[in-house]
């Protein structure tokens, strides 16, 4: 007699799923409470260093740029810092906020990072170039590294400022290598987390092809960043990032504010020379920092809330 081969019952796999996901959140929700409050870690200063130029490479760990310069050996490997944040809200807090205006009149600030709307204090600065404004692309998630480049070489050459900060959105997630981590749609920039960290969280990708992704991610913006060494003059130079990531370490994944957690903290500090020798002429089509021109009202609805959940 023959005997149908018995299916599994599909209930106790989705109860299984439903278990571990709840496992991991409490494990998650514990390192987050106890790395917030009951660790500390000493910030090094990042405004009162030696720059004139400061590049920050959005969420790029430590480990992270190692692992690319090593590789292609034509940038400085540097040495690892602690940031002050682990979030960019935290850092810019940390970094412009609570300065007076003596200390930022001679600052630029060129970024593609939306946080700028209602972290940064734009009348005390020298200039406020929020690239994130005119070139956000829809239909990557992001502001890609040329536009800010651009903005930035344009500020080097046009403007007496004594320090620039040039913000990219890289290596932060979405990756222009497309593999479909996505993104987001400016009006929704910051109101939900991204999908490639849920995706690893729950084991629908794995850390190797997120790594992937990520580690192709910095080396697309460190092509704008070689382009832009070539282009200001700056003698005291630096690269750096506000902020890492984590990839499931301690079951924390992505970033968030207020945790000591090392892949969150120790960011790259390469110290370099950028010598302007006109090898590329930005596009000039893009407006004016002075001259930009966004509803007050659109800008507020479509940033409100910021932050990750």
């Amino acid at each position: 007699m023959l005997r149908m081969a018995r299916l599994p019952d599909p209930l106790p796999e989705a109860l299984r799923h439903v278990r571990n996901a709840g496992f991991g959140a409490v494990r998650e929700f514990t390192w987050r409470t106890y790395l917030r409050y009951g660790r500390r870690v000493a910030a090094e200063p990042v405004f009162e260093a030696d720059w004139d130029l400061l590049i920050v490479l959005d969420a790029c760990r430590a480990d992270l740029w190692t692992e690319v310069v090593t590789r292609e050996d034509d940038l400085p490997i540097g040495t690892a810092r602690i940031s002050p944040g682990g979030t960019s809200t935290e850092w810019l807090e940390a970094v412009l906020g609570g300065r007076d205006r003596s200390e930022l009149s001679g600052v630029g600030y060129v970024t593609a990072n939306p946080y700028s709307d209602t972290h940064v204090d734009g009348e005390k600065l020298g200039l406020l170039d929020e690239v994130w404004r005119y070139a956000w692309d829809d239909d990557i998630g992001t502001v890609p590294p040329r536009p800010v480049t651009d903005a930035a070489i344009r500020a080097g050459r046009r403007h007496d400022l004594d320090r620039l900060i040039v913000h990219y959105m890289q290596p932060h997630f979405p990756s222009l290598s497309g593999d479909g981590d996505g993104g987001t749609t400016l009006e929704t920039f910051g109101d939900e987390p991204l999908a490639v960290w849920n995706d690893l969280r729950f084991g629908r990708r794995s850390v190797e092809s997120v790594w992937e992704a990520y580690r192709e991610n910095l080396r697309i913006v460190l092509e704008d960043v070689r382009l832009l060494l070539s282009n200001v003059d700056a003698p005291e130079t630096v690269v750096t990032a506000d902020h890492g990531n984590a990839f499931g370490e301690r079951g924390i994944y992505g970033h968030a504010a207020g945790i000591a957690l090392r892949p969150l903290r120790e960011v790259p500090w390469v110290e370099t020379t950028a010598t302007d020798r006109r090898t590329h002429e930005p596009a000039g089509s893009l407006p004016e920092p002075d001259r930009q021109t966004v509803d007050a009202s659109g800008v507020e609805e479509r940033l409100r809330n910021l932050g990750y959940r």
